[in-house]
């Protein structure tokens, strides 16, 4: 759950879209959901949540820090790969219930843990002729996860 001591808790709605207090609203989980972009380009790099210790931990570290559902543990970008997220910017929806992360990458330049420079790599087609299949996008890899992360069994989030 969030600490109030950390991250205050606004019960007044045009204090919380309009005021200057950041007032993060985690879900019922206590998690935030976290969309990162490259500083450089404006690209989608990835999507992650974050609860209150990641957040705080981003907020004095100005490295993003974030949580992981599948392992139910908190986790610094980059910690085993090295490609690790510089934060230039933070920003807050209307309603405080979504961040923005602008970073810049260090490392291979990669940010996906599959070794592509984003997790966003395949697009969907759409219309009536779609298929069903995905594109490749920037599919190319910028370092070989499986000497990374010790396999293909291991690269899951």
């Amino acid at each position: 759950m969030t600490d109030a001591k950390r991250f205050p808790k606004l019960d007044d709605k045009a204090a919380l879209e309009e005021g200057d207090i950041f007032a993060p609203v985690f879900d019922a989980h206590g998690l935030l959901p976290v969309i990162v972009t490259a500083a450089e380009t404006g690209e989608v790099l990835m999507f992650a949540h974050m609860n209150d210790e990641a957040l705080a931990r981003t907020i004095d570290t100005g490295e993003a820090h974030f949580w992981s559902r599948s392992r139910n543990a908190l986790w610094r970008k980059g910690e085993t790969s090295g490609n690790t997220l510089r934060v230039v910017e933070i920003r807050t929806d209307c309603d405080q219930d979504v961040l923005w992360l602008t970073a810049e990458m260090t490392g291979a330049g990669a940010c996906c843990h599959t070794g592509r420079l984003s997790c966003f790599y395949r697009a969907v087609p759409f219309g009536a002729g779609a298929g069903g299949k995905l594109v490749m996008v920037h599919a190319e890899r910028h370092f070989d996860p499986d000497a990374i992360y010790g396999g293909p069994s291991k690269t899951k989030l």
